[in-house]
């Protein structure tokens, strides 16, 4: 990506927390009436310095992981397994909230300017959820200039409430407007600053995209990505500390029927078009940084199941290209959520600044720890400004955790506590499963001679294999819409089709006697272990020609399963397909189709190994792969898939 674009496509969620961060900040000061609101603008300054410290710090986290250094990643590679477990805990509740406030606050900047609607806030925010939803189901993504524009555009808005709302005060020497009196419910006291800093840092959440997203950028990327975070971090601290300047100036006070910004546009705008411009802006750029999370949630959940913390299904990717069940998970969790806290943004708040706060303290910390091992170029003051970052995250962490407990704050605790658990469970099992798989020399079962198609048998594309020995690994494509035929192709293929049913209806009359009927069993082969091993053994008992197929995400995997197979000893012909996508239906039933169509006098016996665990639990831990497949195979004639149980 151009910076022009990665900027606010990237800078959406930390940006449009301008929408919603002042607010939270204000809205426990109110608790104090005016003594309390004369707080606000040294807490904002207090912000805006851990915004200028984590911003840089962040800075040194894209020079050392110039391939994408996100929490999890940083976490785990320097502090350990379990410290990037609760750092991928923290990111995943960051997400969902994100989703779940940044829809609720959208939702709240619609309803100021129309305020009849705002007994429906529910459900229009779980109607937006399901259109995000369905939307990333069919592999919507962030690009050009149909994304950057609202955020763009709010820039514009808030800047521009901003300038009026400077020209207005300086016609009366930049005195303050008089606050509407409020009655105090609380003291003024250290305890209560600590908790509308908590709160206030919200506005700091997306700050750690651009790390994430390094590779994206144009060459060189890691210059490029340091370049649009630093112009991120100077646009955020002047949108943010210019909001509440002017909160200051105007003596705004959050209301319940009103959001803080609307209620500045009101006074910067009237109620004209720039008003009605500045809340649309709010609301659209609140649904891009919404939509961010779709983006990076099934990222860190393909990554924990990469690292068997994370069930296997959330490897796969869906027909559109897109971790579609990453993005379903997202969807129920966020709606939950919200529907729980009845939309309310300062009800979310509390647990947002929980989750940002700890995965920045320990992707900071991971920081540090990186740059004491490397000793590289510079690495004492990159360690210091870590150090500052993850002092001053960690100090957030612990306020917001403390002051807010009561709050909401303990049920973020609880969902890290919980995650940590099932993931650590979850890895135990794959661990344990592993073990039972692992191949034994005493153990491995091999046919007694290699075992390939009869004479007259061919494998797909024409080829006659020899005896033993992979083939060159075929590629599948990405899923794309096919071009129409002409109308000589058509006719062709018609005919083609009308002998295809001829040849099938004699098979099927030639099938009265087993004689008549001519085999070729397919052993679908994920990797060489005791699963796979007590599957080909089955076919080659079966005495009919074998052929092994295994499915490769890329050419390194490839390779290194033709090594395998040819120490295991090549006994029988394997064909491996390539899909970069990780998806294993798609291309397994197209290999086999395939082959059907071109011997369609076989009889095809799809063999897979299957897992067989003993709790109902774990099931859900192993795809059920058979049962997709048989259900994708069904409408093709003379082909049986058949499982060969390994039981846990």
């Amino acid at each position: 990506m151009r910076k022009l674009v990665a900027l606010p496509v990237l800078s959406a969620d930390a940006l449009s927390s301008v929408a919603y961060g002042p607010e939270a900040l204000l809205a426990v000061l109110v608790l104090a009436g005016a003594p309390g609101l004369r707080y606000s603008v040294p807490v904002a300054l207090a912000i805006v310095f851990l915004m200028l410290a984590v911003g840089v710090s962040y800075r040194q986290t894209i020079r050392a992981y110039p391939q994408g250094g996100g929490s999890y990643i940083v976490a785990t590679d320097n502090l350990g397994r379990v410290p990037g477990l609760v750092a991928a805990a923290g990111l995943m509740t960051d997400y969902i909230l994100t989703v779940a406030v940044s829809i609720s606050s959208g939702t709240a900047a619609v309803t100021s300017a129309l305020p009849g609607l705002a007994g429906d806030a529910v459900p229009i925010g779980v109607l937006v959820i399901a259109l995000l939803l369905a939307g990333n189901l069919r592999g919507v993504r962030q690009a050009g200039a149909l994304f950057a524009a609202p955020t763009y555009a709010f820039v514009i808005a808030i800047a521009a409430l901003i300038g009026f709302g400077l020209y207005h005060a300086a016609g009366r020497d930049f005195s303050a407007v008089p606050a509407p009196p409020h009655h105090a419910v609380e003291g003024v006291g250290l305890l209560l600053v600590m908790r509308a800093f908590a709160s206030g840092s919200t506005a700091m959440t997306g700050i750690e995209a651009i790390s994430n997203a390094v590779p994206a950028f144009k060459p060189v990327a890691w210059r490029n990505a340091r370049t649009t975070l630093s112009w991120m971090i100077g646009l955020l601290i002047a949108l943010f500390a210019g909001t509440v300047a002017m909160v200051h100036l105007e003596g705004v006070v959050p209301e319940p029927g009103e959001t803080v910004l609307s209620q500045l546009a009101h006074r910067s705008f009237g109620s004209g078009g720039m008003y009605v411009f500045t809340q649309a802006a709010t609301a659209l750029v609140l649904l891009l940084a919404a939509n961010t999370a779709y983006n990076d949630f099934p990222r860190v959940l393909f990554l924990l199941a990469r690292d068997h913390h994370a069930p296997r299904v959330f490897l796969r990717l869906g027909d559109r290209l897109a971790f579609s069940n990453g993005v379903i998970l997202l969807s129920v969790a966020a709606a939950v959520v919200y529907v729980a806290f009845d939309g309310r943004t300062d009800s979310l708040i509390p647990l947002y600044a929980v989750g940002v706060f700890l995965a920045f303290t320990l992707s900071q910390s991971g920081m540090v720890v990186h740059w004491w091992r490397a000793r590289s170029r510079h690495w004492r003051k990159s360690l210091c400004f870590n150090a500052t970052g993850a002092l001053l995250s960690a100090v957030v962490f612990v306020t917001a955790g403390i002051t807010k407990f009561t709050e909401g704050a303990w049920l973020a605790l609880v969902t890290v506590a919980l995650f940590l658990l099932v993931t650590t469970r979850i890895r135990r099992h794959y661990d344990t499963v592993a073990e039972a798989l692992r191949l034994h020399p005493q153990a491995i079962e091999v046919p007694s001679r290699t075992i390939t198609p009869r004479s007259g048998s061919s494998l797909p594309a024409g080829r006659n294999r020899p005896p033993g020995g992979a083939e060159p690994p075929e590629r599948t494509e990405p899923p794309g819409r096919a071009e129409p035929p002409s109308g000589a192709a058509r006719e062709d293929r018609e005919q083609e089709d009308r002998g295809q049913e001829q040849r099938q209806q004699e098979d099927r009359e030639s099938e009265d006697s087993p004689e008549s009927i001519s085999h070729l069993s397919v052993v679908l082969i994920d990797a060489l272990h005791q699963a796979s091993m007590r599957a080909l053994a089955y076919a080659a008992s079966l005495q009919q020609p074998v052929l092994a197929l295994h499915v490769s995400p890329g050419d390194e995997d490839a390779e290194r399963f033709r090594e395998a197979w040819l120490l295991w000893g090549d006994h029988l012909p394997l064909r491996i397909v390539i899909s970069p996508y990780r998806a294993t239906v798609t291309p397994l039933v197209g290999y086999i189709e395939s082959l059907h169509h071109q011997r369609p006098d076989l009889t095809i016996t799809v063999i897979l190994p299957e897992i067989v665990v003993r709790h109902w639990r774990h099931r859900l831990l192993h795809s059920p792969l058979g049962g997709r497949l048989r259900r994708a195979l069904r409408p093709l004639p003379k082909i049986v898939v058949t499982t060969v149980p390994f039981h846990i």
